[in-house]
């Protein structure tokens, strides 16, 4: 961290302030800044919610396994906006058949909502049952 340009840039703009500069305090930064970082970070989902009504969007979704064998499944979602990390399943102690697969794509295609919706997965076949699955519906 002390070898970015952010770093430096950050102490240029502080040392602007001059002496008497208080830096925000621990209070600050854990309640308040965080709630206004809440607040803006669900009006940008809005807007990117509002795009893929409008134009559609692909959600995207893959897992990773660890090496005590704990696994999440991650949850994009992208359109001409941006993409858009909505979510995290642990799935560490859900058995990854086609079936689970399905109603957990099943259900952030119901939160994003059915229509111009496309679903890109990792290519297992347990992933290609469930895609199928969501093609009949």
């Amino acid at each position: 961290m002390a070898r970015s340009a952010e770093y430096f840039e950050m102490f240029e703009l502080v040392a602007k302030h001059g002496p008497g500069f208080k830096p925000p305090s621990y209070y600050e930064i854990r309640v308040k800044n965080l709630k206004e970082e809440v607040k803006f970070t669900h009006a940008r989902l809005e807007e990117h919610k509002a795009e893929w009504k409008k134009v559609g969007c692909t959600i995207m979704t893959d897992g990773w396994t660890d090496k005590r064998m704990r696994t999440i499944l991650n949850f994009l979602v992208h359109s001409p906006k941006g993409t858009v990390f909505l979510k995290s399943i642990d799935a560490s102690h859900i058995s990854k058949t086609a079936d689970m697969i399905f109603k957990m794509i099943d259900e952030v295609v119901e939160e994003i909502g059915e229509d111009k919706v496309q679903v890109v997965t990792d290519n297992a076949s347990n992933y290609k049952v469930a895609g199928e699955m969501l093609f009949k519906l």
